[in-house]
């Protein structure tokens, strides 16, 4: 069963999802992260630029063929269609198509209200289903 985790308080989502991705690609996960196609185009944009001596290796998964079966990251607005199935991240408001066939989500929240009602419907969702949930509080680590 999927292991779902939700990392509330996010103060800058693309900037997180740059730091919990170099994280999880320096300990050898695939990882497929799912947006709005907009919200991706900015993820794209932030992977190249959020620091001046590393790149994280990453690609579409429209660009297909061998780039697509080498990056470590992939962005898919329909994370169905991705070529693996370890690490899922969430980055947009409904529950991703298909989440249920992957190792693990995690679900990226920042404090905007709209946000964070979004979420807690994709959290009841998730309950429902049985899924037990790792909750990670953001403001909380930042603070200590």
């Amino acid at each position: 069963m999927t292991e779902v985790a939700f990392h509330f308080n996010a103060p800058d989502r693309l900037g997180y999802a740059c730091r919990l991705l170099r994280k999880a690609t320096a300990s050898g996960a695939r990882v497929v992260v799912t947006a709005e196609p907009a919200l991706l185009r900015e993820l794209d944009t932030a992977l190249w630029t959020f620091s001046p001596l590393e790149f994280l290796a990453h690609c579409h998964v429209s660009q297909g063929g061998e780039a697509l079966a080498r990056s470590p990251i992939v962005l898919a607005d329909q994370p169905a269609t991705a070529p693996h199935q370890q690490v899922l991240v969430n980055l947009g408001g409904p529950v991703p198509e298909g989440f249920e066939r992957f190792e693990r989500l995690i679900e990226v929240v920042t404090g905007e209200e709209g946000d964070r009602l979004q979420a807690r419907e994709r959290w009841k969702h998730y309950a429902e289903r049985g899924y037990a949930i790792t909750r990670h509080d953001l403001a909380h680590k930042e603070a200590g």
